[in-house]
């Protein structure tokens, strides 16, 4: 928006005597900002010296998206019953409440499982939970 733009945008001509203020809109966003997708949990390479580093890009990424996402890290699924694969044995029997907590069980394993590279993935594979998972991230990896 150029200057002389800006310029015609002096008071309101509107019965609210409110002057209208321009405003740049192609400055809202720099290219850092347009290239990150805050979507996407930080990466993890397998390098054991980086772990503690993503652990709390981790730990943010999760608390930012839902802290309830966390919740479920530390104390597990509570009364759900899954299979080996984390799917539930009675998922049709759940309560509003249980089926929420499903889902973002299955949110939480997803975004665990995410940034692992595949040799990683394969080691905890076999866990149930999302805390079983995390769990064995955070003290064998």
């Amino acid at each position: 928006m150029s200057g002389e733009d800006a310029s015609s945008f002096g008071a309101d001509s509107g019965s609210s005597g409110r002057a209208a203020i321009p405003y740049d809109y192609s400055s809202n966003t720099s290219k850092h900002d347009r290239s990150t997708n805050h979507n996407k949990p930080p990466m993890f390479n397998g390098d054991p010296e980086m772990f503690s580093w993503w652990k709390t890009k981790m730990y943010s990424h999760i608390i930012g998206m839902d802290e309830e996402l966390w919740d479920i890290l530390e104390e597990g699924v509570g009364n759900l019953r899954l299979d080996e694969e984390g799917v539930a044995l009675d998922r049709k029997a759940h309560t509003a409440e249980q089926k929420k907590l499903y889902k973002k069980h299955h949110m939480i394993r997803g975004i665990l499982v995410a940034p692992l590279p595949h040799k990683e993935y394969l080691k905890i594979s076999d866990k149930s939970t999302a805390k079983a998972m995390f769990t064995f991230i955070v003290f064998k990896l």
